[in-house]
């Protein structure tokens, strides 16, 4: 078996052909013509990092501990491999691996290219950045705000895109290409290719922007704050969506490039092919922009998956409605290799929706973000479930690796830290248990954290667009005990029960 797993970050079921968007995506589309397509696939943990760590263990991260490492005892599915038999390599233009609250994730597989020049990365140096001219060329919005040096670096990083060529995501299937050349022909590989767009700055070269015309006569406006579009014009919207549609459009065009190698070199019958994201990303729906801060829509949640299997012709060019989510990839990816799950994953393969043998393999997908609501869904309705008081009810971190998304944790996040044994997944060792400071340097960072924090439910059915909340007793007991079920299989902690008001036994 041979295996290529691509990674889009923020890629939104909206923007593709073939589940509906609007943006021409051919080659995406051509891809799902040869896969099966998955209708009712969830995320786990939000955002990026704890999403990775999701798929990398087939286990919630979300309830534990916010964005960090993969920590001692996690059971990667790279190591698995490895283990196995299997050569894995990643190609990835993400420059959150290469920060410290990534940094044991590339490290896992046999060999990695990191890709230079995303977002924020500390690529192009210069000591003083000329931030009036910066001032100048982009949009308020873009410049301003307390992660400034955040967002110059990206605008630094950009002063080097002059062709195609130079474009992070372009080098990275380049990269792709040069491993399938060099080995395509040998057995028992795995190629991670993972692409940091669509991800925001929605930054493309200018011939996929002039596919998108606009009113929008401003600065530059590629890279919204996570906030409402209250004070947003109608055409500072669709100027932001015209560049997210540029940028999709132009990742459509590097994945044709890779599915061109594979028909050239006949990989199709030999290797299996496995796209997805991590998350969405709201473009303006339900009033927000961004992610994290807002309930988790399906905008943001529900997220493309598509399967190709070379044995399985009969599941090319299907649609697969049983409910999966990113947990369940682990487990996926080690089955197409005819290699067990980690010891303590919970995700299950979706190799038997495609070989006809299941029908589905969960009856609850729930997600979140740590700090957050308990978010799950059946598939037919979601519901969000918010802690009343939030910022009064306990919250603790559990972790051996107290890193943020670019920094340590601080002495005073730790100060009052003690060695807590209560957990089975970590192999019998020791984690800190510190609690977990409104002060933080954790997802949300923009805006003043969590908004519009109302319990509801959702008939996904009657309401696709989820407009019109609801409450209702039956259906929410029913949903909190399908849910304290998950969280007792996940070995939540004793007080994330009580933040919610749940009985901590499950029945």
């Amino acid at each position: 078996m041979r295996v290529i797993y691509v990674l889009f970050d923020s890629l939104n079921r909206s923007a593709l052909g073939c589940y509906g968007g609007a943006i021409p995506t051919p080659n995406f589309d051509r891809l799902a013509a040869r896969s099966t397509v998955f209708d009712r696939h969830y995320i786990g943990s939000m955002p990026c990092m704890p999403a990775r760590r999701d798929m990398h263990t087939g286990r919630l991260n979300f309830m534990h501990r916010s964005w960090g490492p993969l920590e001692i005892f996690d059971d990667s599915f790279a190591v698995t491999m490895t283990q196995g038999g299997v050569y894995s390599h990643l190609v990835t233009d993400h420059n959150h691996y290469f920060e410290d609250g990534g940094s044991t994730y590339h490290n896992r597989y046999s060999s990695f290219d990191f890709i230079r020049g995303q977002e924020s990365d500390p690529w192009v140096a210069m000591v003083k950045p000329p931030i009036e001219r910066f001032r100048e060329m982009y949009h308020p919005e873009q410049f301003g705000g307390e992660r400034i040096g955040h967002r110059v670096q990206g605008m630094l990083n950009e002063t080097a895109l002059h062709t195609r060529d130079d474009y992070p995501v372009a080098k990275c299937v380049d990269s792709a290409l040069s491993f399938l050349e060099a080995n395509g022909v040998e057995d028992h590989w795995f190629l991670h290719l993972e692409c940091f767009d669509p991800h925001e700055p929605f930054t493309a070269p200018a011939k996929y922007r002039e596919q998108f015309p606009t009113r929008y006569q401003g600065p530059i406006y590629t890279w919204p704050k996570y906030r409402t579009t209250e004070d947003a014009t109608s055409d500072e919207i669709e100027e932001i969506r015209a560049n997210y549609g540029a940028l999709v459009a132009f990742c459509d065009d590097e994945l044709g490039r890779l599915l061109d190698h594979l028909d050239t070199h006949n990989l199709w019958d030999s290797t299996a092919v496995v796209l997805t994201t991590d998350h969405g990303f709201m473009l303006g729906e339900h009033g927000w922009w961004g992610k994290n801060r807002m309930p988790f829509f399906n905008e943001i949640a529900n997220i493309p998956l598509m399967i190709h299997h070379p044995s399985l012709p009969d599941s090319w060019g299907t649609r697969c409605q049983a409910l999966s989510q990113t947990t369940d990839l682990s487990a996926t990816l080690l089955a197409l290799f005819d290699l067990p799950a980690g010891e303590h994953g919970l995700g299950q393969s979706l190799l038997p929706l495609l070989e006809g043998r299941r029908d589905s393999v969960r009856d609850l997908a729930m997600y979140g973000i740590f700090g957050g609501a308990l978010n799950a869904t059946d598939g037919d309705l979601t519901y969000f479930l918010y802690p009343q008081d939030m910022e009064d009810k306990p919250l603790f971190e559990y972790t051996l690796m107290p890193m943020h998304t670019a920094s340590l944790f601080t002495p005073h996040e730790v100060a009052d830290a003690e060695l807590y044994r209560g957990f089975n997944f970590t192999k019998g060792a020791p984690v800190l248990r510190m609690s977990a400071k409104a002060d933080a340097k954790r997802p949300p960072l923009q805006g003043g954290g969590f908004a519009e924090t109302a319990t509801c439910l959702y008939d996904l059915n009657r309401d696709p667009g989820q407009t019109a909340p609801f409450r209702d007793d039956a259906t929410e007991a029913r949903f909190q005990a399908l849910m304290k079920r998950e969280m007792a299989r996940h070995e939540a902690p004793g007080e994330l029960y009580e933040r919610f008001g749940l009985d901590e036994r499950p029945r």
